[in-house]
Order: structure tokens, then C-alpha cells, then sequence
């Protein structure tokens, strides 16, 4: 999906906002802030975060690169987002606390699109990748549309995460919680149940490119929120590119995150920013 039919074009320049809501779930923690001044993102943008303060590292506080989060939810002037520390940058904005201030970026790239009148939406995700999945079905259940909702996690301890998107199945590596086995099993199941419906995507890139491969083989309409490292968000470092099935390349921040399976190419896990 590489049209600006779902973009939500971002004001110019960072804003400066105040962290209202924080919360540990599991190993996740969900912050909350209120952006007046910025325009409603829709599910599948994402926005570059950065802290306030203390935003570097080493002697000189070397700035951190902005770090590129998916919405989790939106209201009227609230957004909320979704950070699992997985380095320095995600480290310090999961230290975030109610007051703190936070710099954002966005909204930023193109997000989903609704699916055709009458066809049901199936939601799959894994791990921190479930955030954007929460705000679609926020935006579907609220359009009065089907939707089923498929989670996958490591152990119980990020299972916790479900909580975030209702009535959803579960599958964990371990077994602790649900289906053991992986989410792309769960999947398998409901395509056999309904091959009209419409997959929405987004997760570790392995199991995206998992995803992409049986919407592919089943024909379904297939939608992938890419995680990709960003440095800039916006398209000019090229450092978040992927292979595309006709050859060339797509940038995740502008061509993407949310880009239909079948535009990717077979080996797009071996070229491009999404490792």
C-alpha cells in the first residue's frame, strides 16, 4: 500500500508534550499524553519519540535517534503508545512517568485501510506488535464491523499484553497461556473457517513474513504493519527499505509501515531495513 489514501499528513517539526498516564502491563509499559495541537492519526501510523530530558548517552550525552512507535490509541486530543525496552532509546522512554516531558513526531506514514463492506477483519499479532492492531479494532468495532483478534507471545509474562485488545486468542511459545504453538496456526484456522477475510498484520519479522506467505497462498487480502529501525521517519535516509515484488524498493516510513503482502517480495527478510 504505498498510495496516501490512509496517510494523516504531520504538522512540521517536533512537539513538545507532557506525559499524563503511565502503566506497567507485563513487560510493557503504555504512556499516555494529550497532542492539541496535532491532527487524529489513524491505525498503523506511527509517531518518532524522544524524551525531554536525558535523551543520550557517553560523557558528551551523544543524542539517541528518535525511536518510531506505533499508536496504540487516540481520542479527541489523547494518544497512548505501547514501549518494550529492547535497547537505550526504548529503555529510557519506558522509564517515562506521569509529568515527564515527551518530544513526538507525526503522525507519520500510511496506516490501514478498512476492509471491503461484508468482510470480516482478522487481526494478528505478536508481541509489542499487537499496539496498532488495538487501534484498529478500536476504529472497526466502532464502524459496527467483524472482527476477530489473534495474539501471539513468547511466555505468560507478555501475554499479559492481550489485555489491550478484547475477546482475542492467545497462543504462547510455552504453552502457559492459550494455544501452544505459534499464532500463524490460529490464523490457519480461521482462514479455514472464512476465506473472504481481510488479515491485518503486524509483529516480529518473522512471523510477518509468515503472515505475508499464507495471505499469499490463501489469496486473502493481507495488510503488514512493518517494524522497521527508523532514523528519520520521513524518507530520506532510505535506512528502513524493503524489496518489493516487482524489484524495486519501498521505504517503510512513507511507502509503508502498513504495505500489502502481495507487494513484498519472497526474499523482502533479506534485503531491506527489517531484520
Amino acid at each position: 500500500m504505498s498510495s496516501d489514501d490512509h496517510r494523516v499528513q504531520a504538522p512540521f517539526g517536533a512537539r513538545e508534550v507532557t506525559v499524563a498516564t503511565a502503566e506497567q502491563i507485563g513487560p510493557y509499559r503504555v504512556f499516555g499524553c494529550s497532542d492539541e495541537l496535532g491532527p487524529r492519526p489513524t491505525a498503523g501510523q506511527f509517531y518518532m519519540l524522544a524524551s525531554s530530558e536525558r535523551w543520550g548517552a557517553g560523557s558528551d550525552e551523544r543524542p539517541y535517534l528518535p525511536r518510531a512507535i506505533s499508536v496504540l490509541a487516540a481520542g479527541d486530543a489523547d494518544l497512548s503508545f505501547m514501549i518494550e525496552a529492547v535497547g537505550p532509546g526504548t529503555e529510557r522512554l519506558e522509564q517515562l512517568v506521569e509529568g515527564d516531558g515527551l518530544r513526538l513526531l507525526g503522525p507519520l506514514g500510511n496506516g490501514f485501510s478498512a476492509p471491503a463492506d461484508g468482510a470480516r477483519a482478522i487481526l494478528c499479532g505478536g508481541g509489542i506488535g499487537i499496539a496498532p492492531l488495538a487501534m484498529m479494532q478500536q476504529q472497526l468495532l466502532s464502524a459496527g464491523r467483524e472482527v476477530t483478534a489473534l495474539l501471539g507471545f513468547r511466555d505468560g509474562a507478555h501475554a499479559a499484553g492481550a489485555r489491550l485488545i478484547a475477546g482475542a486468542q492467545v497462543a504462547t511459545d510455552d504453552g502457559s497461556v492459550g494455544h501452544q504453538g505459534l499464532v500463524t496456526e490460529l490464523l490457519l484456522a480461521e482462514l479455514d473457517r472464512d476465506s473472504n477475510a481481510v488479515i491485518y498484520s503486524c509483529g516480529p519479522p518473522q512471523m510477518l513474513d509468515a503472515v505475508r506467505a499464507i495471505g499469499v497462498a490463501r489469496g486473502a487480502a493481507t495488510q503488514l504493519a512493518l517494524e522497521a529501525p527508523m532514523a528519520c521517519g520521513f524518507g530520506a535516509c532510505y535506512g528502513c527499505v524493503v524489496k518489493a515484488a516487482d524489484g524495486s524498493y519501498r521505504r517503510s516510513c512513507v511507502d509503508g509501515p502498513v504495505i500489502s503482502a502481495d507487494e513484498l517480495a519472497p526474499d523482502w527478510l533479506e534485503v531491506g531495513g527489517v531484520k
